[in-house]
C-alpha cells in the first residue's frame, strides 16, 4: 500500500491525538514495514533525546529505514530486526518503552499471542500499546478476510499477554484501534 493511501485509510491524526508523544520518549513501531509510515513521523515527535525503535523481520525493510533516517538527519531512529514471535527476541532491554505501536501486524501471523507477550515484555509498567488491525468487514483489499481477527479476540490475546484495555476506537473507516495498557 503506498503512503499517500495508506494516510488516506487511517487517520494518523487521531491515533496521536489519542496518545500524545513527547519529547524525549522511547517509541517503538514494532512491524514498521518497508516505508515507515510511523516511524518518521514519530521520530519527529520524540526528537533528538528521544528513541523510537524501527523494528521488523525483514533486513531490507531496516535497511532503507536506515538510509532514509542517515538522509532526513533522524539519528533518534534505532533500526531493530528481530522476530517478534520470539519471547526475548527483540534487542530491546525489557521494561524501556513507554509506547509501542502493532500495526496491521497481527493478522500476518499464526502467533498473536506471542508478538503481544513480546510487546509486553518491552513495555515499561504503565507503558502503552497502540494497536490497529483491520476491520472484519473492511473492502476486500489489505489482507484476507480469513486472517483478520475481531476486536473480541484482540481484547482475550490482550488480556492473557497482561495488557489492560484503556481505550477502543475506529481509526479510520478500514481499521480499529486500541489502547492497551500494562499494568
Amino acid at each position: 500500500m503506498s503512503e499517500s493511501t495508506f494516510r488516506k485509510t487511517l487517520d494518523m491524526d487521531l491515533v496521536f491525538e489519542k496518545l500524545p508523544i513527547s519529547e524525549g520518549q522511547v517509541v517503538a513501531e514494532l512491524g514498521c514495514g518497508h516505508l515507515g509510515h510511523f516511524v518518521f513521523p514519530l521520530a519527529k515527535l520524540v526528537g533528538s533525546n528521544g528513541i523510537l525503535y524501527a523494528v521488523d523481520i525483514i533486513p531490507e525493510i531496516l535497511d532503507d529505514i536506515k538510509k532514509r533516517a542517515y538522509i532526513e538527519k533522524l539519528p533518534q531512529i534505532k533500526t531493530v530486526w528481530t522476530n517478534l514471535e520470539v519471547f526475548k527476541g527483540a534487542n530491546i532491554k525489557s521494561g524501556t518503552v513507554e509506547i509501542a505501536f502493532l500495526i496491521n501486524v497481527l493478522n500476518q501471523s499464526e502467533k498473536k499471542l506471542d508478538i503481544l507477550r513480546e510487546t509486553a515484555r518491552l513495555l515499561k509498567v504503565g507503558g502503552q500499546l497502540v494497536l490497529i488491525d483491520w476491520k472484519l468487514d473492511a473492502p476486500n483489499f489489505g489482507p484476507p478476510i480469513k486472517n483478520r481477527l475481531s476486536p473480541a479476540v484482540v481484547a482475550d490475546l490482550a488480556a492473557k499477554s497482561g495488557l489492560t484495555i484503556k481505550e477502543q476506537f475506529a481509526a479510520g473507516d478500514y481499521y480499529y484501534s486500541f489502547i492497551l495498557k500494562k499494568l
